[in-house]
């Protein structure tokens, strides 16, 4: 008898289980229930920044705020360590990141992308005194080079046969690398072209600095990066890109903010 109050207790218990599990939300079931969508970024121009009135914007903070308003939720931006954004999309801390996020099917292993809608590529920024020195790739070599740890720009440094000889640092955030080249402490660093064409202009505080020509890395597209599983919010936010790049909001932010919208 006992054996079968057991059995049948277990029986149970499996059952309340599975049915827990069939019940179980979605990822999109989840975020349209509590009506935020937690968004993943770090402060960098132009795509999320403070502007010169205290308040947050950019192309990817202007975008984000276009799509939320179609699903019908509130975006909320948080700040993460960009080292650890997979395991804060994992954890639900956030609910995407989308921040210049570069596909690469190394992260496509760990997350679900939207449709990508920007285009870029990686670059060598070095100080403008340093012009004649380094003009080509194979002219940096035996150099201290940096770029933000976990980033696109480090993979490409690893990926060069020049830039891979060098010593490297990896550093926070991709504002750090270019304040470690002013300061003189690396001799260059790898970092989003959308990111050095932004800050890099005569009336900054990077005004010292330039983008090597010639010199183009990796050729990359950004997109928001989901939970590897939620396909039902990657298929809606998918809806609403194609809806705005038809009506031109896409096409009119990329030209506010200087970058370039793939159609």
């Amino acid at each position: 008898m006992k054996k079968l109050v057991s059995l049948l207790l277990a029986v149970a218990m499996t059952a309340m289980v599975l049915a827990g599990c069939g019940a179980a939300a979605t990822d999109w079931e989840y975020i349209d229930k509590k009506g935020t969508l937690v968004i993943g970024i770090t402060y960098y121009e132009p795509m999320n920044y403070f502007g010169e009135d205290g308040n947050l914007t950019g192309f990817d903070t202007e975008f984000a705020q276009a799509v939320c308003a179609e699903l019908g939720v509130e975006p909320v931006f948080q700040e993460i360590d960009w080292n650890q954004k997979e395991v804060e999309l994992k954890s639900k801390s956030i609910d995407c990141i989308w921040n210049g996020l570069t596909v690469s099917e190394e992260r496509k292993q760990n997350m679900a992308f939207s449709s990508s809608y920007v285009e870029n590529k990686q670059v060598v920024v070095i100080q403008k005194a340093n012009a004649d020195k380094y003009t080509g790739l194979d002219t940096l070599v035996n150099l201290k080079v940096c770029a933000e740890k976990a980033s696109a720009g480090e993979s490409a440094i690893q990926a060069d046969s020049n830039l891979s000889t060098n010593e490297y640092v990896a550093v926070g955030a991709q504002r750090d690398a270019l304040l470690e080249v002013k300061s003189g402490t690396c001799d260059a660093c790898v970092i989003d072209y959308v990111l050095a064409k932004a800050v890099i202009s005569e009336d900054t505080d990077y005004s010292d600095l330039m983008i090597v020509e010639g010199v183009e890395l990796a050729q990359e597209e950004y997109a928001i990066g989901f939970r590897l599983e939620d396909v039902e919010t990657v298929a809606k936010v998918n809806e609403v890109i194609a809806k705005l790049l038809s009506d031109g909001t896409l096409a009119a932010l990329g030209e506010k903010y200087g970058v370039n919208v793939i159609e």
